[in-house]
């Protein structure tokens, strides 16, 4: 069963013009993340090099790619947590960085705080040698066509919401049982300035403990930190739920009580996964056992080699 790592491109609507792109980004981001864990690497590095993949793709709405905000400008969230100590690092609001998830990594190993944020960030990335890259380097065209349909007085926000995948993220279990989450965003389109969603919060973007198992959330944000989701789906799990219950449960639980949709990858410290989501799509990919699993809608679970190209 081990090792194992899931990856999600974000839950929302995806126009078939991008659905492929969607697809092949998250099998691709799945392979890196496995080739680490087939070489003994950590679920850690795993988790941290899939969704290194995913920032680096402008299909998704992280790193290169991020939607913008009110002003034009991009914002962004990441976060990472370890099972085997609860160690945990996160920033939020920063800007001019390439891979805002490595960034959270390095407030894991390198500072005793758990999140960081815009200016600090800034100059914490300064001080760790992480190079600045140019805004324009992280807008797509796409992006900028979005913001600016979306600022016209008769815009339909939820129209606009639709086309832009949101938080990508990945779970893994690696050789030795030990769990990661890794959560990556640039939030949600035409944002206000310094607005934070769930992605940088613990328990809320993800969660990850060896004693139950790991989780990265994706939807609408402020309905995910309601029911701080990645949690409650740890605690049905803890309560004796399989992974998919829990997600499933969690999931009911955010679009009853905070009238909010989204998606969940869950793995357990045995090996046990799912890819669960209440909108109407959302890009997953897995690799267990080499064998590579991937799916767009729901009840869709393809699989090929690991070795094959998709």
């Amino acid at each position: 069963m081990l090792p194992v790592v899931v990856v999600h491109g974000g839950a929302g609507h995806i126009p078939k013009e991008r659905a492929e792109l969607s697809t092949s980004g998250v099998t691709s981001a799945v392979r890196a993340g496995y080739v680490v864990l087939r070489g003994g690497g950590s679920s850690m590095d795993a988790v941290v090099e899939a969704v290194t993949h995913l920032e680096n793709n402008p299909a998704f709405n992280a790193g290169c790619g991020s939607v913008l905000n009110v002003k034009g400008d991009v914002e962004m969230d990441a976060f990472v947590m370890e099972g085997k100590t609860l160690g945990s690092g996160a920033v939020s609001a920063v800007r001019n960085i390439a891979n805002p998830i490595q960034l959270a990594r390095l407030v894991m190993d390198k500072t005793s705080h758990l999140c960081l944020t815009a200016e600090g960030a800034k100059q914490f990335a300064q001080s760790m040698g992480v190079p600045e890259v140019p805004q324009e380097s992280l807008i797509t065209e796409y992006s900028r066509m979005r913001w600016r349909k979306n600022l016209a007085p008769d815009a339909n926000p939820v129209e606009c919401q639709m086309g832009k995948m949101g938080t990508v993220g990945a779970v893994a279990v690696d050789s030795q049982g030990n769990v990661a989450c890794a959560t990556s965003t640039g939030g949600i389109l035409n944002k206000m300035e310094g607005r934070v969603g769930d992605t940088p919060c613990i328990g809320c973007g993800g969660y990850a403990d060896n004693t139950v198992g790991a989780v990265s959330t994706t939807g609408h944000g402020e309905a995910i930190m309601k029911v701080v989701l990645a949690k409650h789906i740890l605690y049905q799990m803890e309560q004796g739920q399989s992974v998919e219950a829990a997600s499933d449960l969690g999931l009911a639980c955010m679009k009853i009580r905070a009238e909010g949709l989204g998606g969940v990858i869950t793995v357990d410290p045995q090996g046990h996964w799912a890819a669960r989501f209440s909108s109407r799509q959302m890009a997953w990919a897995a690799a267990q056992k080499d064998t590579l699993h991937y799916g767009l809608y729901k009840g869709e679970n393809f699989t090929q080699s690991i070795d094959v190209q998709h």
